[in-house]
């Protein structure tokens, strides 16, 4: 076993044991998080790691989060600390649980009543995490803001008929209702088409994706080799799917690009101010678990190909093992020309194949369901990609009347205008773990005795030299990119190698930055920070955001303005997919797409993919 592979079942229930041996705990205390605690650098360099497990409790007796480490080869506690006023993540049990408490609440029940429902075994309450808006009700407190729907006839769309303006506000450390925020009556949606009811077309003819002599990767326990390419897959119960020491043979030496990459946050914040509308925002990752959320992939559906899966394992609230089977899903995908040149004086044709890998996971959080996507290219590409479905957040409204805030995508149902903002961590390692930051811009030249056609562009890199520097926003007027480069490390041409990030679709937040949301997810104000590594810095809000009240984590962490000047540097990219629902996403939303890609520049001498084989004819029309 590797220092880096995520712990298995075993290891999940000697540290679940060990806490309830030392931690002092009460018996209602349970399990936020057992997950690797990763290994100092220092010490996988030296192979001096040991096997340990990051540990964090929610004890109700006393409203307090607890967390530390487990040593698991001596089976000792250490570091155990009470992270004063902080508040775990929301658990799958608990979340379930809060639900249940609500519904058995007679107030909840006469609420529903008045809108003609009465049976409520077909009423769906989820309890979200409540933020932080400065109630003093709520100050200090384990509160989830609770929202509603009524089940349709079939059961296949739990959220298609929303309870609108009203929201049971549930107390989970004491598991009752402190009360029931009602906004007024809305009238139901009417019962709508089934998910599974359509019927399907029939003049599509299959598709086979075959490979015969099986797949080029090689996979290591949890290292794969593919295509000069190198990396180790790993899984955490809070950021999911994890890549470790991502590195390129060029020339017969494995040149090490990241150390460490993730999807380190994720905020949903929706647009509409009315009623308790406005409390309608999710830090999925930090409030929930991505990992906590994973499917079990299938064959043929999920992935296509000749696939690898990766297991994980995660626990419930008691720390008990639960498998996810087919959690990471690997597999080749052909993506059209890679390179091609056909000289026009005797008609030569040379034509490259494109193949990329594709290491890829997916989270069904209620109503949405996220597919993460990492992609390796033959070129020396990085790819991420966001891929969201499921079913849109829909709000009940009188028939013929949408607000301003939103769009009618259903009869009688509006979705309101809402945001996802993705926070990808990289802990860089380009060509050695010594890097600096720089940005590069473009403009057009004024006409000049110099520029007399008008056609130049002048091209400007700006070293960004410390943390404060390096708080940047994307500038299409521009063509902005960010490098990050091994000014120790020179290519052919004298110059620092390096790699480049080229953001795809984004937005801006459109929150205030007053707003509550904005003070507890301040990162997403830049697309682009750089920050000096430090082990505990993993998370852009904050290790606790759940009802935070703002300011931890990237805004808090920068005001050290540390240097980036050769040093070991992380980069964090924000992706805002800015989402204003349309009928065609309803009932489930058609996958959506954003990205962005890490792509070499002056990393190598020369095109790396030369040597990819011409395809065969045999593969060609």
């Amino acid at each position: 076993m590797h220092a880096l592979d995520p712990l298995n079942d075993i290891e999940i229930a000697q540290a679940a044991n060990c806490l309830h041996e030392q931690g002092g705990l009460s018996n209602t205390a349970w399990f936020e998080t057992i997950a690797l605690q990763e290994p100092l650098k220092e010490e996988l360099k030296t192979n001096t790691s040991r096997r340990e497990a990051f540990v964090c409790c929610y004890d109700p007796a006393s409203g307090q989060t607890w967390d530390g480490v487990v040593e698991l080869a001596t089976n000792k506690l250490k570091n155990w600390r009470h992270a004063v006023g902080m508040q775990a993540r929301i658990g799958i049990d608990e979340f379930i649980m809060g639900g249940d408490v609500a519904k058995a609440d007679p107030r909840f029940i006469a609420a529903c009543a008045l809108r003609g429902v009465t049976d409520m075994s077909k009423v769906l309450v989820e309890s979200w995490a409540a933020g932080n808006f400065g109630y003093k009700q709520e100050e200090g407190e384990r509160i989830a803001y609770c929202h509603c729907w009524v089940q349709n006839e079939s059961g296949d769309n739990p959220y298609e008929r929303n309870l609108a303006n009203l929201h049971p506000v549930v107390d989970l450390r004491r598991m009752k209702v402190i009360r029931v925020d009602d906004f007024g009556v809305v009238p139901l949606p009417p019962e709508g088409t089934p998910i599974k009811g359509k019927n399907t077309r029939k003049d599509l003819k299959p598709l086979e994706i075959t490979q015969p002599e099986g797949a080029s990767f090689t996979v290591e326990g949890k290292l794969v080799k593919w295509q000069n390419w190198e990396f180790r897959v790993g899984f955490h119960v809070r950021d999911g799917l994890i890549l470790h020491e991502i590195g390129y043979r060029d020339k017969g030496k494995l040149r090490p690009i990241m150390y460490r990459a993730s999807m380190a946050e994720m905020v949903v914040p929706y647009g509409d101010p009315r009623g308790g509308n406005y409390r309608r925002n999710a830090f999925d990752t930090g409030e929930y678990g991505i990992g906590q959320l994973l499917d079990s992939l299938a064959l043929g559906c999920d992935c296509v190909g000749d696939i690898f899966y990766f297991d994980a394992w995660r626990h419930d609230w008691h720390g008990k093992p639960q498998h996810i089977k087919n959690a990471i899903c690997m597999h080749e995908e052909d993506f059209g020309t890679l390179w091609k040149f056909t000289n026009t004086y005797d008609y030569d044709v040379t034509v490259k194949r494109s193949r990329r890998l594709v290491v890829s996971s997916v989270a069904t959080i209620g109503n949405y369901v996220y597919g993460f996507f990492w992609y390796f290219y033959q070129d020396g590409t990085i790819g991420t990609e966001v891929k969201a479905t499921g079913i849109p957040f829909g709000t009940a409204h009188p028939l013929g009347k949408p607000s301003q805030y939103g769009g009618a995508i259903a009869h009688g149902v509006e979705a309101s205008v809402h945001q996802h903002v993705f926070s990808y961590r990289f802990d860089m390692a380009v060509d050695g773990p010594r890097n600096s930051v720089s940005e590069m811009n473009f403009a057009a030249e004024p006409m000049s005795e110099t520029n007399p056609h008008g056609n130049a562009i002048a091209i400007s890199e700006t070293p960004l030299r410390s943390e404060l520097e390096a708080q940047r926003n994307m500038d299409l007027n521009a063509a902005r990119y960010w490098k990050v480069k091994n000014t120790e490390s020179l290519n052919a041409y004298g110059e620092p190698v390096s790699y480049k990030l080229v953001p795809g679709i984004n937005a801006v937040p459109l929150l205030h930055p007053d707003a509550p949301v904005a003070k507890r997810a301040g990162f997403m104000f830049k697309h682009f920070w750089a920050t000096a590594f430090a082990a505990d810095e993993l998370y852009p809000a904050g290790q606790y955001p759940n009802q935070h009240a703002g300011g931890d984590g990237l805004p808090r962490w920068t005001k050290a303005d540390r240097s980036l000047e050769q040093k070991d540097v992380v980069v964090w990219y924000t992706l805002n997919y800015h989402h204003m629902s349309r009928p065609e996403d309803w009932p489930v939303q058609p996958c959506v797409y954003a990205g962005f890609h890490w792509m070499p520049s002056g990393f190598f001498d020369e095109n790396p993919a030369m040597d990819v084989p011409s395809p065969t004819p045999k593969h060609c029309c």
